[in-house]
Formats: structure tokens, C-alpha cells, sequence
């Protein structure tokens, strides 16, 4: 399920980074960029942003798999009594 919400918001990202780099306006100094340097641009943008959410998802993952490990144990020491 986190991983299908990760990829759904990978391609908002990059369909929004799309979106963003074709209608911005060209500088009549700067050269024009190619499609696939947009494209590529974009891709990178939207690399980084689903790298940043995937860094979230495993440390609050290892943050519930740690409050689980305490549950587990607190429950061995009290079969033990």
C-alpha cells in the first residue's frame, strides 16, 4: 500500500515537473533546451522528491518496528513472572 501511494506520488511529481518546465517562458538570451534535457531535468526532480519520501517511509518504518521489538519483549518478560 506505501509503496503503490510512493509510485502514485513519484508520478504526480514528474507529471507536474512536465508540466512546470513546458510552460515556462524561454529567456531570448538563454539557448533553448532540447525536449530530452527538459525531460531529464524533470526526471531528476522528480528522482530526488521520491528519494526524500522514501527516506521518510523507512525511518518511520524502523521507528514502528522498534515501538513493536519494546511491545514484543515487554510481553516475553511478562510470561515470564
Amino acid at each position: 500500500m506505501k509503496i503503490c501511494k510512493t509510485a502514485t506520488l513519484a508520478l504526480v511529481v514528474a507529471a507536474g515537473a512536465l508540466i512546470l518546465v513546458n510552460c515556462t517562458q524561454k529567456s531570448e538570451t538563454a539557448p533553448a533546451q532540447t525536449v530530452g534535457e527538459r525531460a531529464g531535468e524533470a526526471i531528476d526532480t522528480a528522482a530526488e522528491k521520491t528519494e526524500a519520501v522514501a527516506d521518510q517511509a523507512v525511518e518511520k518504518t524502523g521507528e514502528a518496528l522498534e515501538k513493536a521489538g519494546g511491545a514484543v519483549e515487554q510481553t516475553g518478560e511478562n510470561l515470564q513472572k
